[in-house]
């Protein structure tokens, strides 16, 4: 590959992987508990930095991560963040020593009602003791805000209250804030004004991540336009699974192989092996029993 690097870039991102988590949780056919576990050995192996290996949510929200403390024991490993919804995730997150936890908020009243069975506001007294309890047992805490571009049942999502959420959850103690467009309905000026909004607010883009979706097709863009904006950390899915299952019209995340192709292209470092990471892609849409939607996988998986 040739690269050309563009001036005011950064020279490495961090890709947070979130494929064993929010790729499989709308699965409709349970994927055991195994070939989860080989799927984070093979993407560690890749060279990804970050694997978010499952969710503690509860068994009869997502079928699908009612494993997650068999996972995490297979795995052997405490040191892949995971999700937990609540102080029962947190209790259960302890209980196995995990070392990093991410929480779920929303931007929006509607969809904090869906996922969360809470108001807007009311979201942040759900979170505060999860995080100050998280932060005093010496956990990272990391802190997803969905619905930030637009959402299914609200339209666009004003940046400023998009912001206000985000100041927040900072505010109580999270670390970095994961900007999601669940929808995949952002543009590029969009985001943009979205991590300027955030800086004028005090927020730098060092304390941001971007998490795209593709529906619309605009993900690699959108990444283009917020390296321009100084972040370096992006989260995506390998192979592009994914949606949110409170939201049907949130298709599949940014596909990990074409964030890499992008990124190596512009001649900035992830630490991933390329191939190894389509490899793994083609094993798993194996074991789905369907192909990777990701281009890049279908364009380089033949060599597999």
């Amino acid at each position: 590959m040739t690269t050309f690097s563009e001036q005011g870039f950064p020279d490495r991102v961090t890709i947070y992987e979130v494929g064993p988590r929010d790729g499989l949780q709308n699965e409709a056919d349970l994927v055991p508990t195994q070939v989860k576990a080989e799927l984070v050995r093979r993407l560690l192996d890749a060279g990804l930095p970050v694997v978010e290996a499952t969710s503690f949510v509860h068994p009869r929200w997502v079928p699908q991560l009612a494993d997650a403390a068999e996972l995490l024991t297979a795995l052997g490993r405490t040191d892949l963040p995971v999700l937990v919804p609540n102080e029962r995730g947190l209790d259960r997150a302890l209980e196995l020593g995990c070392q990093h936890i991410a929480i779920f908020g929303s931007a929006t009243e509607s969809f904090a009602q869906r996922n969360l069975n809470r108001g807007l506001d009311e979201q942040f007294a759900m979170f505060e003791p999860v995080v100050s309890r998280a932060r005093a047992a010496g956990l990272d805490v990391r802190a997803y805000v969905s619905m930030c571009f637009g959402d299914p049942w609200e339209g666009a999502v004003p940046v400023d209250q998009v912001v206000s959420v985000g100041r927040r959850l900072l505010d109580l103690g999270a670390s970095q804030l994961s900007i999601g467009d669940t929808i995949g309905v952002g543009t590029t000026g969009h985001v943009r004004a979205l991590i300027r909004a955030f800086g004028d607010a005090g927020v730098p883009a060092s304390s941001l991540a971007m998490h795209f979706h593709d529906t619309y097709g605009q993900a690699l863009a959108n990444t283009h336009a917020a390296l321009g904006e100084g972040i370096t950390t992006f989260d995506a899915s390998a192979g592009g699974l994914g949606g949110c299952p409170y939201a049907k019209s949130a298709t599949g995340n940014l596909a990990t192989e074409d964030l890499v192709w992008m990124l190596h292209g512009l001649g900035i470092e992830t630490g991933v092996d390329l191939q190894r990471l389509v490899d793994t892609s083609v094993w798993l849409a194996g074991h789905l029993g369907r192909p990777s939607p990701s281009a890049v996988v279908r364009a380089l998986g033949s060599s597999s």
